[in-house]
């Protein structure tokens, strides 16, 4: 299983060079090669709690740990950060390792295929890392029960032999803090949930902490840009700032290519609205669910395998991509029975509610 490492925090004789080279590389242990939107993502990243924007609540209780830790030398505490994709889960796991100044390992749940790739991966550890594993619900029970032991006393156990010639072996390990980040808290099991000392539930951005991300991702990107261009930006990206900073670098290729370079409001509002994301932040997909529900559906209840095979998509995209943000918007709610549009859905998707109907009789609740 090839890896990739990257020290975080550099070394003194290395300099800021070696550091830099260092954040330009990205560490995928399934062995993938960082593409150029993943070079954008880390040129983007904040490095350190001071450049990092919104979760005042988590920041607050994290960087007290964090301090906490470095004041008596010891590792972090164990961390699980939960909540949709884009809120900076990944972004928090590098600004620890570099605030502790240790390695970072990066690593994902579906990467974990077989408990030997988890055995190498954590008796590779140097004191202190930071283990930082990406859709950690996705591990397979045999590959997470090694890290129960792991995360309580560290060390491995693992039984060799069969029958009467089994024995468990027991392996220690170097001290370490394990970053878990997953968009589906609930479906972690229950052991490996209560190992973690330190629990977040990363909320949705406002436009006001969306707007210094786009700016500060402006500088970064060297793109001209106005207070009301990157509040049109903000307010179109969905509560998440790897939205905005998408929409940021599509907005900017608009302006270099159909406007002067520079981003107002009128080119941000123009490059948007040719991307399909409307003034709310809703892009196709999101339209064509809500328009589905609403029309084909009648407004609900209907099940989301039923709206998944009319809009052909997967129920899990859907569940994980679409219905936060609409959740969120408070288009739509989940019953017993399926899902609903909302009055004030209804309204955005073209149907006045007093033309919403009861399909709880269509067979739609799958």
């Amino acid at each position: 299983m090839a890896r990739q490492k990257v020290t975080l925090g550099g070394e003194d004789d290395h300099g800021d060079e070696a550091e830099q080279a260092a954040d330009a590389e990205l560490r995928i242990v399934a062995g993938e090669r960082a593409g150029s939107e993943d070079q954008a993502i880390l040129q983007l990243r904040p490095r350190d709690f001071g450049e990092y924007v919104g979760q005042g609540n988590v920041m607050h209780s994290l960087k007290i740990a964090v301090k906490a830790a470095v004041n008596r030398g010891e590792p972090v505490d164990h961390v699980l950060f939960h909540g949709p994709p884009g809120l900076g889960k990944t972004t928090l796991a590098h600004i620890i390792a570099r605030e502790m100044n240790v390695r970072l390992e990066h690593t994902s749940g579906p990467a974990l295929e077989r408990p030997a790739d988890m055995v190498g991966l954590l008796s590779n550890l140097e004191a202190g890392a930071v283990l930082f594993i990406d859709e950690i619900h996705r591990l397979s029970s045999a590959v997470e029960e090694y890290l129960y032991s792991a995360m309580e006393d560290y060390r491995v156990d693992f039984v060799t032999g069969a029958g009467a010639y089994a024995k468990t072996l027991s392996f220690p390990l170097q001290p370490f803090t394990l970053v878990g980040a997953t968009t589906r808290a609930g479906l972690l099991s229950s052991p490996l949930r209560d190992r973690f000392g330190m629990v977040y539930h990363m909320e949705y951005y406002s436009d006001e902490e969306l707007t210094s991300v786009v700016k500060r991702s402006a500088g970064i990107l060297g793109v001209e840009t106005d207070e009301p261009g990157s509040a049109e930006i903000a307010r179109r990206s969905r509560g998440t700032p790897r939205v905005a900073n998408r929409l940021l670098r599509r907005v900017r290729d608009f302006a270099q290519v159909e406007a002067d370079g520079r981003l107002d409001r009128d080119v941000a509002a123009a490059a948007l609205d040719m991307e399909g994301v409307d003034g709310l932040g809703l892009d196709r997909l999101d339209r064509l669910y809500l328009t589905t529900l609403a029309h084909q559906y009648r407004g609900g209840p209907a099940g989301i395998a039923a709206i998944a095979a009319t809009v052909n998509e997967e129920p899990q995209t859907l569940e994980d991509v679409v219905e936060p943000f609409l959740l969120k918007l408070g288009f739509i709610i989940r019953t017993p029975g399926g899902r609903r549009v909302t009055p004030e859905g209804s309204v955005h998707a073209g149907v006045p509610p007093g033309r919403l109907g009861d399909a709880s009789s269509q067979g739609t609740l799958l």
